[in-house]
């Protein structure tokens, strides 16, 4: 069955490899997003997937906009090219000619792609639950014990469409987004090829379990002493390394935290904060420590990334900056 494959991350583009290796699955075409600026010097560059797709040697466009009807055509003229499937198959430019894979891409498809194609949609997560934009951050946000990657028929709806196969995958205590992608990006490769292969019939979802996984925002990275360690914590791992999370310092600096734990109640530093901790009064150091007193527990930052600075060891931050504190 010849595909044309639309994604744009990190993700999208291991699932494309995985996709590329099946001489019969292998995508004629590959759209992505267009080229955008970077980094500090704000350089244009290109996402993963064309990066992917040019090293494969597949077949690349970044259309402005992949609803509009050149980007339509493009699809359409890929999936009827002579020597793909679709066109052996004499099924010409509707519904039936090819498949269109669509992962991670950062962008609605709309009418009238939909209609035109059958579409398959790789969703890392287990569908009804986190729909939306950041499924992998939103599960290790919320403390849940296994998530997982759902292939799906693309409708109007926000991944909403019915599931023809799904697969779960546990996320462990220390899971960051980084880990836990790896494994997702995998299973998510080997579920697609699996559906295209099998082709196993597709179940509506569930109306119970609904949960959306917003897309992640300023709000969501920083740190809010207000919450809980444990709840923090969390979020440090499930924006690490890709996004960050911050907390903000008393001169109203942003402070990049990338790795933290959770202080047991036997920690020493618990005992020496007796009745001088204020939880929301932002990170202290204490024993040479770098602590944030929560509501409730306590959070240690262990790495944290001052602003244009490289990531650090926070005793490494702490002896070329030390901050006010209990100590």
């Amino acid at each position: 069955m010849s595909t044309v494959f639309i994604g744009t991350s990190e993700f999208a583009a291991a699932v494309l490899e995985r996709l590329a290796r099946v001489d019969a699955h292998r995508p004629v075409l590959v759209i992505t997003r267009q080229d955008r600026p970077s980094g500090r010097g704000r350089r244009l560059t290109a996402p993963p997937v064309a990066e992917r797709a040019r090293a494969l040697g597949i077949a690349l466009e970044q259309p402005h906009n992949v609803n509009d009807h050149a980007a339509g055509e493009l699809i359409a003229a890929a999936l009827r090219a002579p020597g793909t499937a679709a066109s052996d198959g004499g099924q010409g430019a509707g519904r039936g000619a090819g498949t269109v894979i669509v992962c991670a891409f950062g962008a609605l498809i709309k009418e009238p792609l939909l209609s035109q194609h059958e579409i398959l949609n790789v969703h890392p997560s287990l569908l009804p639950r986190w729909r939306g934009a950041a499924p992998v951050e939103r599960a290790i946000m919320a403390g849940d014990e296994q998530t997982g990657v759902s292939i799906m028929r693309l409708t109007a709806g926000l991944d909403s469409g019915p599931v023809c196969l799904a697969g779960v995958e546990p996320i462990r205590h220390d899971d960051s987004y980084g880990s836990l992608a790896v494994r997702l990006q995998e299973l998510g490769g080997e579920l697609l090829v699996q559906a295209l292969d099998r082709a196993p019939p597709f179940v509506e979802q569930p109306q119970d379990g609904i949960t959306y996984a917003e897309k992640l925002g300023p709000a969501d990275r920083l740190l809010d002493p207000a919450r809980s360690a444990v709840e923090l914590e969390r979020v440090v791992r499930a924006l690490h390394p890709h996004i960050g999370a911050r907390v903000m310092l008393a001169d109203e600096t942003l402070l990049g935290v990338q790795r933290a734990r959770v202080a047991e109640h036997d920690d020493p530093a618990f005992l020496h904060a007796g009745s001088s901790a204020q939880p929301g009064a932002g990170p202290s150091v204490r024993d040479g420590r770098l602590l944030l007193d929560c509501s409730p527990g306590l959070l240690e930052l262990l790495v944290v990334q001052p602003p244009g600075g490289r990531a650090m060891d926070a005793s490494d931050y702490l002896r070329g900056r030390g901050l006010p504190g209990r100590r």
